[in-house]
C-alpha cells in the first residue's frame, strides 16, 4: 500500500485517558511508531497539542466515544498550526481482529489514516457547534421548568388545593394576575 501522510497520529480517547501514536516515515522508507498516554484535563490536553506539533504532525485522526472526544477536538482544532482533523467511527476499529488495547487501537488508527483508509464523520464548524449546544441547553431548561412545575401542581393537588385557571398549567405571575390571584380549596 502507497503512504499518504509522512507524519500523522492516531488518538483512541476515553473518559480519564488519551492514547496517541504517531507514525513517522523516515527517509529510509521505514515506520517510526512515537507512542504516548494523557490525561483529559485541559492542561494535558495543551501539552499533547504541543507535543503533536513538536512532532510535526498535520494530520490527527480519533476515535468519536461518546461526548469525551469534544474536549479533544476544541483544543486541537484552536491550536496556532493547525491540524487535519478525522472524527472516526469507532466502528471500524471494533471490527479488527486481535487483541485490544488503548495503544493498539491508537496504534490502527494511526496506521490507517497514513495508508488513508479512513473517512471522517462530519463535524459542523465550531459555531455551529456552539449554536447547537445552546438550543440543547435551553430545551433542557424548559423540560426542568416542566418538571417543576408538574411538581408543584402534585404537591397542590395533595393538599387540596385548586387554582381557577383554564387547562392545567401552574405558571408564574402572568397565570395568577389572569385569574385575579385567585385560589382556594374546593
Amino acid at each position: 500500500m502507497r503512504i499518504i501522510h509522512r507524519r500523522c497520529a492516531g488518538l483512541d480517547v476515553h473518559q480519564k485517558t488519551i492514547s496517541v501514536c504517531v507514525r513517522i516515515r523516515t527517509r529510509e522508507h521505514k515506520i517510526e511508531t512515537i507512542e504516548r498516554v494523557f490525561g483529559t484535563y485541559r492542561q494535558e490536553l495543551e501539552r499533547m497539542r504541543d507535543w503533536l506539533q513538536e512532532h510535526r504532525v498535520k494530520q490527527v485522526a480519533m476515535e468519536s466515544t461518546g461526548v469525551y472526544w469534544i474536549p479533544v477536538w476544541n483544543v486541537l482544532e484552536a491550536a496556532r498550526l493547525r491540524f487535519e482533523l478525522i472524527l472516526v467511527n469507532p466502528q471500524i476499529v471494533r471490527a479488527l481482529r486481535g487483541n485490544k488495547t488503548d495503544r493498539i487501537d491508537a496504534g490502527r488508527i494511526a496506521e490507517y489514516l497514513q495508508f488513508g483508509l479512513l473517512h471522517g464523520s462530519f463535524v459542523p464548524p465550531r459555531p455551529i457547534r456552539q449554536l447547537r449546544d445552546l438550543t440543547r441547553l435551553r430545551v433542557h431548561v424548559q423540560q426542568d421548568r416542566n418538571r417543576v412545575i408538574n411538581r408543584i401542581a402534585r404537591l397542590l393537588e395533595t393538599v387540596n388545593v385548586k387554582l381557577r385557571l383554564g387547562g392545567n398549567q401552574y405558571r408564574g405571575q402572568e397565570r395568577a394576575r389572569d385569574t385575579g390571584g385567585d385560589c382556594r380549596r374546593p
